[in-house]
Parts: structure tokens; sequence; C-alpha cells
């Protein structure tokens, strides 16, 4: 007996047939037309990176625990790709000077990461990048907050479906410090303890806590302090909060775009002040989505010029995940609008030409492969989909005509051969 190979995929990547396909492509196709609208513009890159970039400037854990890496044959480390803005920060570097700051890039690449598969996580996504570089300016939080709404909107979802939650790196040092008494050589231990704050009970946060060296004061001040919400903002140095743009947001009108949370850190390293997440508020998949910051200069690794930036990364696992607890997930489309059905294999040709004129006029049109009786070819189009069939006979064609059943109410007539892609947008419409 032959040995097979497996028609399973790798472990944490998966197959996409063509009715999920169809699905996925709707919804990035929506996606697409509001970057697009708003003036973000479409690059990619390569797959295959320098393992080093992601080393230097994404963390610890990204780096040690889920980097795919290799070694080409010149000895070189190579990674496939875990995310996409180190790749970019070099792309903008490198092309910097024929740019016209700021930018507004977007990006939908297939990425990779080594992680225990598990509903939410999987080894292969695909995750679409939105990125403002060359600006400081407050302006480009705006931009971004509004563009979550619009991305959100497009896909059906209503306001009270998600909640986008914002935090500031640097008022969360200040909290830390000059509200919950930690000190500046814990401070980088207490972020990744505040990262994990909603992950796990607090008994586990109280022995993390005390691992660190937070005594139990401390640590109920610590949670005390997260929990403060806005009001933490008064109790914090005027100068602290005079430095942020999400302060400035947070006083202007776009404000009701975001909820303020302390608790919010972002785990990857770059990030420098902005941090945030869009969180699904339904009970049964209350979870992060996807989320983004600021960054002032993970360029740096390969420019002496500081090109500032913000974005975020919306993965396609939790997206569907979202799409489906809501309801919001479209239906496949059908495999046509129409098919051409000749009665006699010598009609081909004719039918061919009917199916020309079908495409010309933007409907999605297939004849048959192998020719098969008129019966069989009426159940295969009903099958894909179809909302019409064309039947091209004898009589027929020599007359001029050809005959457009619907496959809905089964009514057929013949029309003029000319007259027959008006016909069928009929039925379709």
């Amino acid at each position: 007996m032959p040995e097979y190979l497996p028609t399973a995929p790798y472990k944490g990547t998966r197959d996409f047939l063509p009715a999920e396909m169809s699905v996925r492509t709707q919804v990035f196709g929506h996606l697409y037309d509001v970057l697009e609208r708003r003036g973000f513009l479409r690059y990619d890159g390569p797959i295959l990176e320098s393992a080093e970039i992601y080393e230097r400037k994404s963390g610890q854990e990204l780096a040690d625990k889920q980097l795919y890496t290799l070694t080409d044959k010149g000895g070189r480390r190579l990674a496939l790709r875990p995310e996409m803005t180190p790749s970019v920060a070099r792309m903008i570097a490198g092309s910097a000077k024929s740019l016209s700051f700021p930018v507004r890039w977007y990006s939908h690449p297939n990425c990779h990461r080594y992680e225990a598969p598990q509903r939410g996580r999987v080894r292969e996504h695909w995750q679409i990048n939105a990125d403002i570089f060359g600006s400081d300016s407050a302006n480009c939080e705006i931009e971004i907050f509004e563009l979550v709404h619009d991305m959100m909107a497009a896909l059906g979802a209503t306001p009270d479906m998600f909640v986008l939650r914002v935090n500031d790196r640097n008022l969360l040092t200040s909290a830390l410090t000059d509200v919950a008494g930690v000190s500046e050589d814990h401070l980088a231990q207490v972020f990744a303890l505040v990262d994990r704050w909603e992950k796990y009970p607090r008994e586990k946060l109280a022995e993390s806590a005390a691992e660190i060296g937070l005594s139990d004061k401390q640590f109920e001040k610590l949670a005390e302090t997260l929990g403060a919400g806005e009001a933490l903002l008064d109790e914090l140095p005027a100068e602290v909060r005079e430095a942020s743009n999400l302060v400035r947001v947070l006083n202007s009108s776009a404000g009701s775009l975001v909820k303020y949370e302390p608790m919010i850190v972002r785990g990857l390293a770059y990030y420098t002040s902005t941090v945030f997440e869009v969180f699904d508020t339904s009970p049964e998949n209350r979870r992060a989505l996807f989320g983004g910051g600021r960054y002032s200069d993970l360029a740096s690794m390969f420019t002496p010029q500081q090109i500032p930036g913000i974005g975020f990364g919306m993965g396609d696992v939790t997206l569907i995940d979202f799409l489906e607890t809501h309801g919001l997930t479209p239906a496949p489309r059908s495999e046509v609008d129409v098919m051409v059905i000749p009665v006699t294999e010598d009609l081909s040709d004719a039918a061919r030409s009917v199916a020309a004129s079908l495409r010309t006029a933007g409907l999605r049109t297939s004849t048959p492969i192998e020719h098969r009786k008129l019966g069989k070819e009426l159940t295969r189009a009903d099958k894909a989909g179809a909302a019409a069939v064309v039947i091209v006979g004898q009589e027929d064609w020599a007359a001029g005509n050809v005959t457009v059943r619907s496959l809905a109410t089964r009514e057929q007539n013949p029309v003029a051969i000319a007259d027959a892609p008006a016909a069928v947008q009929a039925l379709l419409a």
C-alpha cells in the first residue's frame, strides 16, 4: 500500500476553501475601501527579514519564544516576519529622502509566530496594518482613532459592540512612580505585571507583585491606581499631562471615541507613548481584538533621522471571531451569476460567444467544461448559486435567440441574443 502524505496543514496554519475565501475577500475589501478613502496608500515587503530587527525592537517574548528563524546558505540569520512594523520602519527610513511627510501607509501581510494554537491565536495570520509616519501631532492619534471606528462600522459593527481603550505609557510611568509609589528600578517588571492585570486572578497578581519586591500596601495602591480610570489624570503632575497627546485627544471632540484605561500597556517594546486596544464587549468574546500605539524612534535602527509614527495591526483571526460572535459575517458569494448552457455540443462556440457578452456586461459567467445533458447542467447551475441560466438551443440560435431561465421561479423566455445581458441583469435585480 502506498504511504500517503497528510492532507491537514501544518499545525497552527489554515486552509481557506473558496467559500471561506469569499467571506474574507468581502471583509478585507470593505477595510481596504475605508483606508483608501482616507488617503492611506498600500505597500508590501518581503516575508523574510534579518532576525536582528525583531530581536532589537519587538521585545524579548517575541524574539526569544515566537520567532521562526533560519540561517541561509550565506550564513545570514533570517526570520519569517512575525509583524510588519519593523519592516515598514526599514522601508520608511530607506526612502525618507523621497517622501513628503507625514505619510499614511497600509499593508496586509502574512505573518508567523510560534505560539500554542488556541481561540484567537494561530501560528500564521494575516494582519491589516495602518500607520502614519512623520508627525508628532495629536491629530495623528485622532486620525487613527477615527479610522478604527470607520473600519469597524464598515463591517457592520455598532459602537456598543466594541470599545477603544487607550493609555499613554508616559502617563502610566508617572502614575506608577508618583501615585502608586513604585521605584524606577521596578518599573519594567511592573509594566509587565500591568500588561497581565486582566488576564490573571488577583491572588496570582499579588504573588507576582511580591516576587517583584512590592509590599502588600504598594500592591493595594497599584490596584487602586489602575482602577481609577480618567480620575487618575487629576493626580498626575501638570507637566506630564501637558506633554501627552492622549490628554489632548481626551480634551477634544474626539475624546468620545475612546475610553481612558490606565492598565493598557501593549507588550511590544517599541511603543513610547500612546497605546490602545480595541475590545469586544460581548460576554461571549470579551477580549482584545487588535491594537497599536505610537513609536518615536523605531526607524533609529536604520537612520539617524528621527521619524515618529503611530499605527495598529488588525489580525484576521480575532476579527473573524468578532464578526461571528455578533452575527456580522457575510455570506459567501455564489460561484457565478449566470451559466450559459449549450443544448448540444456543436453549440459550444455559440455558448462561449454569449458568455463573452455577459462578462462584458459585468456578469460572472461560466460555461460547461464537459458537455452533459441539460438537466444535469441545470442542477449544476443551481448548486453554483447562479440566479439564471442562458440556454442555447439549435432552433433558438438559428432564429437569433437564446432562452433566459430564472432558477428562482423556473420561468423562462426567449430573447434576442443581443438582449441576453439586459434580461439576465433584470433577473438579478
